[in-house]
């Protein structure tokens, strides 16, 4: 798995998986459409959760949230695609209101930003059929070090049901999106 060439080493993580009736390359092809793909319900998750965070800069207390979009895939790097497997990465202080993201310019870099928490989301295809596949996904979060794994720790634990919900609704959009990739 092309995840355990990216963070091997991880303390987090959550898996999910479907069955979607496409072949592995329409599946791929949906794949790499995700990160453009809108859900009206992952997109009130992300307000609810930035909500905080965007009224403290209207009152003045600055942060990085408030000159950005909201949160979505597009803040993640692609760091490695082939024919069955797809992994992006993201790296900062997630727990903060602005998510306290470190830029990642490729591969190269996310594998150099030890000193700060990590997180990879992967995708891989394994062929049942010719017209059959299990989509799978996996998220997995490394903290460097204890102090960030205890201020991450309760973070986990409340985003996590929601985090969920989103990787499935993925999962959907993908077996959908691939009926027209």
């Amino acid at each position: 798995m092309l995840s355990d060439d990216y963070l091997p080493v991880y303390q987090f993580s959550e898996r999910h998986q479907r069955q979607i009736a496409a072949s592995a390359d329409r599946v791929m092809r949906a794949l790499q459409q995700l990160p453009t793909w809108q859900d009206p319900w992952v997109h009130r998750f992300i307000r609810l959760r930035e909500l905080p965070a965007r009224l403290a800069a209207r009152l003045g207390h600055g942060n990085a949230l408030a000159l950005r979009a909201p949160f979505g895939l597009h803040e993640f790097t692609l760091l490695e695609c082939n024919a069955r497997e797809i992994v992006w990465g993201l790296a900062g202080d997630f727990w903060r209101g602005d998510y306290g993201l470190q830029p990642v310019a490729d591969a190269a870099a996310f594998a150099a930003l030890t000193q700060v928490p990590r997180l990879v989301l992967s995708f891989s295809i394994s062929p049942l059929a010719a017209d059959r596949v299990w989509l799978r996904t996996e998220t997995r979060v490394c903290c460097p070090d204890r102090g960030s794994y205890y201020r991450f720790l309760p973070y986990w634990y409340l985003i996590r049901p929601v985090s969920g919900l989103i990787r499935q609704r993925a999962l959907r959009a993908v077996a959908t999106l691939a009926l027209t990739a």
